[in-house]
């Protein structure tokens, strides 16, 4: 039996997240995301015998857990920085892809449900999107933001990002991601003091 090339798998789940974040679960196959990644059909439903909602909810994962690494690192420095990074990161992420990219994320939590099984991929969602927010919330406490309002800001800020990253794209525009980066920050200094 021949040998799989290490880390195969993980070029799938990264090649998944890109055609995602580019063209939506819904407008992509298994055959489309395992072509994405230039992995074998046959490889994709060994590392992923669930089929689609497993390889979606994996890459959402995986996705979610980049933004995650950057969010716990920038916040560090306090919610402005964190806030900042998380923006930037959306922001780089859209001119990068000439407003054809936006977040797998997102791009998964509007899916229909499938009719056939569980929703992995929108449950995989669900988890990340609560994760972004707890670590907000955590740091608005931390920098004096009472309870209740850090953990509104930080739903706050995930859904204002999550929506303005859509009406960039769609609007072929970065101005909107740069209006509300600017009234999230005033939201994020009123809240803490700063």
């Amino acid at each position: 039996m021949a040998q799989r090339e290490p880390g195969s798998r993980e070029r799938i789940i990264f090649g998944a997240a890109d055609l995602i974040r580019r063209r939506g679960l819904a407008g992509s196959t298994v055959r489309d995301l395992a072509a994405h990644s230039g992995a074998p059909l046959g490889s994709t439903y060994h590392y992923f015998p669930r089929g689609k909602q497993q390889l979606a909810a994996e890459a959402v994962h995986f996705a979610g857990d980049l933004v995650t690494r950057v969010l716990e690192r920038e916040l560090q420095a306090g919610p402005a920085a964190g806030l900042r990074a998380f923006l930037t990161l959306w922001r780089q992420t859209v001119l990068d892809s000439d407003f054809r990219a936006g977040c797998p994320v997102l791009a998964v939590a509007v899916e229909e449900p499938p009719a056939d099984g569980p929703p992995e991929a929108i449950d995989a969602a669900a988890e990340v999107f609560g994760t972004w927010e707890r670590l907000l919330a955590a740091s608005l406490r931390d920098h004096g933001a009472d309870q209740a309002q850090a953990a509104q800001l930080a739903t706050l800020i995930v859904a204002a990002t999550e929506g303005t990253v859509a009406m960039c794209r769609a609007q072929r525009d970065i101005r909107p991601l740069d209006d509300v980066t600017a009234q999230l920050e005033a939201l994020v200094r009123h809240a803490t003091g700063g």
